[in-house]
């Protein structure tokens, strides 16, 4: 199934190569990550054993956490040790191991929000029909269906990386193993699987966040026949969950919609989406969800 392939390693350049520059991006790394990993999993625990917090909307919103918590740690950890010592370089099966788990938790973390766009629709719209429709069962099999989406297109991506001959230069310009990097370093025409990347990433991308803002066209209609404390309440719950929606999509959009190459943007651009994001989701949804804070609260008080 694989290709040949005479490198073992690849080498990644990070975001600088001057040393104070990576001294500055160490300390913010460390910041970034420490209250990610700890919004977070404080927002799960909050969950988990605050009794108020039991409805899907909360379900879901533990799992997105915990993603996040995942995603953090699939790329944040091995770019903070990059920035402290000179070599930077990772095995060909690490970069495929972390090229594939960022993946999966990238395309699990869109398709959940989509789900969590649904849920939205029917809380606000088909109000009556709430609890027959969300039910514990369709929230398990929804998210088992976002896991089975993500690793789904994980193993595309990892199939398409598999089939590309790696013959040197090993030296990967960007501070994560991504798709259009490696594409840049195969010894091989590689039009044809970037058009590949684009159909498979750049396309659920974008379909998703079609079907999300649809879904907000809807909602924002239906809330004309809500009462002002109504309109008010899902304003709030849904400008979070689209302000986290517009976070996450339109770096997405920005890589993977277009044909295989690299900017010099691109680092950039994959730092907010890969490392920040995760980062801003629990400041995002506590800042603006009284139940949630009333919950953290509580179990502070305990």
């Amino acid at each position: 199934m694989g290709s040949p392939r005479n490198i073992t390693e690849f080498f990644m350049l990070g975001l600088s190569q001057n040393p104070e520059v990576q001294r500055v991006l160490f300390v913010l790394f460390v910041v970034v990550y420490l209250v990610s990993v700890g919004g977070n999993l404080l927002i799960m625990i909050t969950v988990i054993f605050s009794s108020t917090l039991g409805s899907p909307m909360y379900f879901f919103l533990a799992y997105l956490s915990f993603i996040d918590t995942c995603y953090s740690s699939c790329m944040t950890p091995k770019l903070i040790a990059d920035s402290m010592y000179e070599g930077r370089a990772i095995s060909f099966e690490g970069c495929l191991a972390q090229f594939f788990v960022a993946h999966l938790l990238g395309g699990t973390e869109i398709i959940l929000l989509t789900v969590m766009a649904f849920h939205r629709y029917v809380a606000i719209c088909k109000p009556l029909h709430y609890t027959t429709v969300m039910t514990r069962r369709l929230c398990a099999l929804l998210l088992g269906l976002a896991w089975l989406g993500g690793f789904l297109h994980s193993l595309v991506q990892l199939l398409l990386v598999l089939q590309l001959p790696f013959c040197g230069p090993n030296v990967i310009n960007h501070f994560v193993c991504d798709l259009y990097p490696l594409l840049e370093l195969a010894c091989t025409n590689t039009y044809v699987i970037g058009l590949l990347v684009v159909a498979n990433s750049g396309v659920i991308c974008l379909l998703n966040f079609l079907m999300l803002a649809t879904s907000y066209i809807v909602i924002l209609r239906s809330l004309r026949s809500h009462s002002a404390e109504g309109r008010r309440k899902a304003l709030s719950t849904c400008g979070a969950h689209f302000t986290v929606v517009a976070l996450f999509f339109v770096p997405c959009i920005f890589i993977y919609m277009r044909p295989s190459s690299t900017l010099s943007i691109d680092k950039i651009v994959a730092v907010f989406y890969c490392i920040l994001t995760p980062m801003f989701n629990p400041l995002i949804y506590t800042l603006r969800n009284a139940e949630v804070k009333n919950a953290m609260k509580n179990l502070w008080k305990k």
